[in-house]
């Protein structure tokens, strides 16, 4: 939804178009009203000097977002963001010592620019790396390579658009990618979509192809076709072929029915050998990712599963020969969700997967269906670079190269056999954690085992304030719904962790529909999204309430998306909550169908079209229990979110307004779905501390 659109709709709910961008009203004691202090475009909500001094120390983090261990497991390379942009350094794995790190570069003497995405050849004497660092001003990135023999770099590809994913062929001759010729924004449903224009669905269609440079030459082409929209790929051991996930375009919409195909380079058609709405079993109409040639080229490994956003993986492990055939699923009944995969050798699969909430990393012998006893290691923390992607980087000697985190661990690449990594970079020695201790709290409901993370209030120990003193608590549910919260060191925005900071309890669960406890648990909310979810969130509360000295006169709900939904459902059936925070949320399930941008991932979850089964939407949208809601509710949302649309808030905060509960909407101008703007993100968080501690204040 554009500006103009979210301004004419607040010109007929009667308000000034001056108040539209960042506040829209307060209504107050059954009376709407617009706030005589209401903000304008350029205002934010009022500073909180404990905030700032929270985002300042949050924003000293060197977060690494790649490590990739040379083919001998003797070096890692690995990126990182400084004050001039980010950059690309490598360390001795035996000897990780900061002053003998190098660092590669381009040669191209640009300032403020970035290396990043770096892969080693298979033979160990080149690293593949994407860089904006040209001798051009558009801060266009480009395919590098760097020589270990000579220490220099040269730029490989001359194109416009966007580039992601670089994959060495196994011959070393060729780097492929994924590619959007003449992109205008990130690929994907998160970044801000682009303002409607001409034919809706036809005109303006970004395609995410694979490309393929030659390393010696430089030539340049995209080898997949332009009808089909490319999420994924692997090359074949014998570099003539790829395997990838595809859809028709619009990509941001048809992951969620996307197959699998193959195909020989050199101008062959692809083969489609997996389309999950034609296999039956257990498999059907699911969702499909990260597809891996066997070693000997006869098979294929995938993971399905149900998912409800593409790079957030979680499944069981598939494996289809490579000519097409039945898929044979080789972790059934599996208690894990597994989100990476990679050969090990033709008969045995590396695996990286949620465990409750925590991360497992093993190896699966497909001859024996069980795992590898020598690799079996569990982290209560986050592997991986992204909010839930998994990503391991593994040598012939399969050691292999990780970026860790935790709640009290900020990230770091670490290296070295699975069951004894060592740490290879020291960016963040002497952090400490503003947010109190974390704890993994497990209880059963309805017949699930069910978990979640509790971050005690900063500082707090069992005996602190008297046997008296009680503390608010937040409760924080996690998007998706196929997603899980795993400890990870926060970064600067919205989340738990600063309310942790500022004196509350905050309960992170991961109920029904989490990854984490297999197919069965992550599958269990179809057709009943906001019931069974709320009743183990509801249960979780329970346990944590008889532990730990919580004020239940101060417990207040937040998330952001399907976290956001939860919000808005979860004060329709209680009143438990005394305030909450609804962050890009959905609120009627039923006009959502017909407003987002990826209305393909909704039948999986709801079993029908709304237009083929209108009820099984309607039973889970707030605004069908409007009149219940009694607690005070904030609402944000981007105004160009696709995922989430804007008139979804817009809907709840008027349906609240009209029934007297005390309400505001703010709406971000230019943002997506996940926030860029750090004046955003900073604005959301105090509105959010401010709204809490003004509903639910100590001594009420």
């Amino acid at each position: 939804m554009t500006f103009v659109d979210v301004r004419a709709r607040a010109l007929a709910f009667g308000l000034s178009a001056f108040t539209v961008v960042l506040s829209l009203g307060v209504a107050v004691g059954g009376h709407a009203q617009t706030n005589s202090n209401a903000a304008t475009a350029t205002t934010a909500a009022p500073k909180d000097a404990r905030i700032g001094a929270l985002i300042e120390t949050l924003g000293k983090t060197r977060t690494p977002s790649s490590a990739a261990i040379s083919p001998d497991g003797t070096t890692v390379a690995w990126s990182v963001r400084s004050k001039e942009g980010s950059e690309i350094r490598l360390t001795d794995v035996a000897n990780p010592e900061a002053a003998t790190e190098k660092t590669v570069g381009t040669g191209a003497g640009a300032t403020k620019c970035g290396s990043s995405e770096p892969k080693w050849s298979p033979d160990g004497q080149w690293l593949a790396f994407v860089s904006d660092c040209t001798a051009k001003a558009d801060k266009q990135d480009e395919v590098f390579v760097w020589s270990k023999k000579t220490g220099e770099s040269k730029q490989l590809t001359q194109v416009v658009g966007g580039i992601d994913s670089l994959a060495w062929s196994p011959d070393g001759k060729t780097i492929g990618f994924l590619f959007v010729e003449n992109a205008t924004r990130s690929a994907g449903a998160l970044a801000a979509m682009k303002p409607p224009s001409g034919v809706i669905g036809e005109d303006g269609v970004e395609v995410q192809r694979v490309g393929v440079v030659e390393v010696a030459s430089g030539s340049f082409a995209q080898v997949t076709p332009a009808n089909l929209h490319v999420y994924e790929f692997g090359w074949a051991p014998d570099s003539k072929k790829l395997a990838y996930v595809a859809a028709n375009p619009p990509g941001e919409n048809n992951w969620w029915v996307a197959q699998l195909y193959t195909q020989a380079l050199g101008g062959e058609q692809p083969k489609s050998i997996l389309d999950t709405d034609k296999v039956s079993g257990p498999l059907h109409g699911l969702q499909i990712a990260v597809p891996r040639w066997s070693p000997d080229g006869t098979r294929i490994a995938f993971i399905g599963g149900l998912m409800s956003d593409q790079g957030a993986t979680g499944g069981d492990v598939y494996v289809i020969p490579a000519t097409g055939g039945a898929p044979t699923n080789v972790t059934p009944g599996r208690d894990a969700s597994v989100a990476f995969i990679g050969w090990v050798s033709p008969e045995v699969l590396g695996i990286a997967e949620h465990v409750g909430g925590s991360s497992h990393l093993t190896a699966l012998n497909l001859s024996s269906g069980k795992d590898v006893s020598q690799i079996n290691v569990t982290f209560p923390e986050s592997i991986g670079a992204g909010d839930l992607a998994m990503s391991i980087s593994m040598s012939r000697e399969h050691t292999i190269a990780i970026i860790r985190s935790s709640f009290e661990m900020a990230p770091e690449v670490w290296a070295g056999p699975a069951n004894k990594l060592k740490q290879i970079t020291h960016l963040n020695d002497g952090m400490k954690p503003a947010w109190g201790k974390s704890e993994s709290i497990e209880w059963t409901n309805d017949g699930f085992k069910v978990q979640g993370w509790l971050l005690y209030p900063a500082g707090w120990t069992p005996n602190e304030g008297g046997p008296g003193k009680k503390y608010p608590l937040l409760v924080s549910v996690h998007g998706g719904p196929s997603s899980a919260v795993t400890p990870r060191w926060p970064g600067v925005g919205y989340g738990g962790a600063p309310f942790s900071a500022l004196g509350y309890f905050v309960f992170m669960p991961n109920p029904r529909g989490s990854y984490g406890q297999g197919e069965k648990f992550t599958q269990a909310n179809v057709k009943d999204f906001g019931y069974g979810d709320l009743r183990d969130v509801l249960a979780g509360m329970d346990v944590l309430e008889k532990r730990f000295p919580i004020d239940t006169n101060r417990e207040g709900l937040t998330g952001w998306s399907y976290g956001g939904f939860m919000t808005m459902f979860g004060v329709t059936q209680t009143t438990r909550f005394k305030a909450a925070v609804a962050g890009a949320g959905i609120s009627d399930w039923q006009s959502y169908y017909g407003e987002n941008s990826i209305d393909q991932w909704m039948v999986p979850f709801f079993g029908k079209t709304v237009y083929d089964d209108a009820a099984v939407y309607a039973k889970s949208s707030a605004i069908e229990y409007i009149k219940n809601v009694k607690t005070p509710t904030l609402v944000v949302v981007g105004d160009r979110d696709g995922e989430c649309p804007a008139p979804q808030s817009f809907e709840f905060w008027h349906a609240l307004r009209a029934e007297g509960v005390k309400t505001q909407l703010v709406v971000y101008p230019n943002e997506g779905h996940g926030f860029r703007d750090p004046a955003h993100r900073r604005d959301v968080l105090e509105r959010a501390l401010n709204w809490f501690e003004t509903e639910m204040p100590a001594g009420n």
